[in-house]
């Protein structure tokens, strides 16, 4: 796989970017081999700056529900860019989105717009701590809610007050939870919940109902708000709030990728009891009243509200990982998936540093699909049966390679992570 233009690039990328590249986007953490740059995207396909075709597993991180390029919603995006984007005021187009979510997601009666996923979890903190007077939350151990100050997972730049208050339970064990919620005490403002638990690294697992009914019954017993991060899962797994399938409702929900397939825009959404204390905060930007994404939203609720996306996912992701499995122990490889097969973590058992998981992913990139080591990732309602058989194609070859050249790994230098079993 050449990667002539990539690596120029990188090159030209260090002398201006701080570190080459940032964020969850930047590829230092990758096997060896994945392009850093992209030219195109089409349905479930990526193009990188050297022309090399890749069936793409991660939608972009979660944003492409529906596909690239989607006719129907990218065609309602620029028909706004021309008419008004970003103007001294909002469009309509922000109380038809507000109305299309509330009427869309059970618990809500209300709904705020913004740019990203931080940006919907920072409203709902400020929301909480508006609505109690309080300052202090609950979340589990690992969870991921954003880069802010207040939620982010690295050290570096974050004052010991930025995170202060934050008493930190284990996913889906009650008895941990109750203890965060007591050591909280009376300063409780917020439960935050993952609809499951997607950490990087580890297994995902889906939340025991005894834990989402637990976490609802604790906000209502210290009056705290109880706010469910649906931000990478939202319309993935239901086409209400997540936790809906359990028949828990937040107060709050926050929102962002797949709304929009890609384009710009995230959400927070309230009950009626949380109204007054949303009213009460300052909170704003200069791009989160513009009307293009949020006519894309619109297109995309449509989608959601009328196809079939949600079940046709769920079928290639539970296709996908039945293939996966039959074609791993073909090759003497036992995996662990876990997750919602359309939202699937794949690591392999016994791999402690990942060098496994980080040889087969980087021969998968390789074969034409790009996959992730330890990050969950997405299935698209662009992609059909052809592309899943594709991807399998794709993972026979590479188990096969891999069964070669194990036996002859060294420690893998690139993992971030901690040691697992």
């Amino acid at each position: 796989m050449s990667q002539p233009i990539d690596l120029a690039l990188r090159t030209r990328a260090a002398r201006v970017i701080p570190g080459g590249m940032y964020g969850h986007q930047a590829v230092g953490g990758l096997p060896e081999g994945y392009p850093q740059f992209f030219t195109r995207a089409e349905g479930p396909w990526l193009w990188d700056t050297d022309g090399n075709l890749l069936l793409d597993l991660m939608c972009a991180y979660g944003p492409q529900l529906f596909g690239y390029a989607n006719h129907d919603i990218d065609r309602a995006y620029a028909e706004q860019m021309v008419i008004g984007d970003a103007m001294t005021g909002p469009s309509p187009l922000i109380v038809d989105l507000a109305e299309a979510m509330v009427a869309m997601v059970g618990h809500a009666e209300w709904a705020i717009f913004c740019k990203n996923g931080s940006d919907a979890t920072t409203m709902a903190l400020m929301v909480a701590r508006s609505h109690t007077g309080r300052n202090a939350i609950v979340r589990a151990a690992g969870a991921y809610h954003g880069s802010s100050p207040w939620s982010n997972p690295r050290p570096r730049g974050i004052a010991p007050s930025d995170q202060a208050g934050q008493h930190i339970c284990t996913y889906n064990d009650v008895a941990s939870l109750e203890a965060a919620v007591k050591a909280a005490g009376r300063d409780l403002a917020a439960i935050f919940a993952s609809p499951y638990r997607h950490d990087v690294f580890i297994d995902q697992a889906s939340p025991s109902a005894d834990y989402a009914r637990r976490a609802r019954e604790l906000a209502d017993e210290t009056g705290a708000l109880l706010i469910v991060d649906d931000v990478r899962a939202g319309f993935r797994i239901a086409r209400d709030c997540s936790w809906s399938l359990l028949g828990v409702e937040p107060d709050l929900s926050c929102w962002g990728k797949a709304i929009a397939n890609g384009h710009p825009i995230s959400a927070l959404l309230g009950s009626e009891k949380a109204r007054g204390a949303a009213e009460k905060i300052y909170t704003t930007g200069s791009y989160w009243f513009a009307a293009a994404a949020m006519a894309a939203s619109l297109a995309t609720l449509k989608l959601i509200r009328e196809s079939d996306y949600l079940e046709r996912i769920t079928a290639l992701g539970e296709s996908f990982r039945s293939g996966l499995d039959a074609r791993a122990n073909a090759h003497g490889f036992t995996l662990r998936q876990t997750g919602p097969a359309q939202m699937p973590l794949i690591l392999f058992d016994k791999d402690p540093d990942m060098r496994l998981g980080y040889a087969w992913s980087a021969s998968m990139v390789r074969n034409g699909v790009y996959m992730h080591p330890w990050h969950n990732m997405f299935i698209s309602a662009a992609m059909t049966d052809a592309n899943i058989a594709f991807a399998l194609d794709a993972a026979d070859q590479s188990f096969a390679e891999l069964a070669k050249t194990a036996p002859t790994l060294g420690p893998n230098t690139r993992y971030p992570g901690p040691r697992r079993a």
